[in-house]
């Protein structure tokens, strides 16, 4: 299968990081973003030629893919994009909530001010790419809109370490972007006031509300796009079958 991505080619010099990050951070995207799907066969050798680099940037960039879930390197056979891990966009989730209900608690127990305005100007922005529809700049926001309510709680860290996890599922939650950006809006609304209002209580219920729907977007996307996923031990993560709905 031919890879079917728009990079430049050749690749230009990236102005910070390496030739192997440069490559790392524009697959990573395109896997994100699902332009190469689950399933889709990736050559080593085809993209270095299609880039004008060597062998070695791409190969680094393919074992940090690897490492995150995004390829299913075997050898001496081709490499592919890997299926979406059931169970790992559920053990994210679960790692999310246990996380950022403690932070947006905490966000609501200090001046709120600066981090208001921020938010505000967050809201603003995907307002707008809703309205045009701009799935890419939406997930962009999404993620900015958490990582600002993890800084303005002293909780920065919190949010790198969430990265480190939620790998799958943010394939997932782009995927849903086709029929979920209002509700992430709305939630994201929900938590905004809360916050402004510094009421903890209704800033965690919000923020447990918004996680959890991780859960039925993925019963809905398993039934339109099962061959994208991968159910192995779907029943075990955190103890519950996808689709149910709950908070745990």
């Amino acid at each position: 299968m031919s890879l079917e991505i728009a990079f430049p080619a050749p690749l230009a010099p990236p102005a910070r990081g390496t030739i192997a990050d440069a490559v790392f951070t524009d697959l990573r995207r395109a896997i994100l973003e699902l332009r190469l799907s689950p399933g889709t066969g990736i050559s080593e050798a085809e993209l270095a030629r299609r880039l004008g680099v060597s062998r070695q940037p791409v190969r680094e960039a393919f074992i940090r893919l690897g490492r995150i879930g995004y390829l299913k390197i075997q050898p001496q056979r081709r490499t592919e994009v890997a299926k979406i891990s059931v169970r790992e966009v559920l053990n994210a989730r679960f790692i999310r909530e246990a996380l950022e209900v403690a932070v947006v608690r905490l966000a609501c127990d200090r001046d709120a001010g600066p981090l208001i305005e921020r938010l505000t100007d967050n809201l603003s922005e995907q307002r707008a790419a809703r309205a045009a529809d701009d799935r890419q700049e939406f997930h962009r926001l999404d993620d900015r809109f958490h990582r600002l309510i993890a800084e303005g709680a002293g909780c920065g860290f919190a949010w790198d370490l969430i990265g480190e996890q939620k790998a799958q599922m943010d394939r997932t939650r782009f995927l849903s972007l086709a029929f979920g950006q209002p509700a992430v809006y709305e939630d994201h609304l929900a938590i905004f006031d809360a916050l402004k209002s510094r009421d903890g209580v209704a800033a965690e219920a919000a923020m447990r509300l918004h996680l959890s729907r991780i859960n039925d977007h993925l019963f809905r996307l398993k039934q339109e796009f099962d061959q994208f996923f991968d159910d192995t031990g779907e029943d075990s993560a955190n103890g519950e079958p996808v689709g149910t709905g709950r908070n745990g």
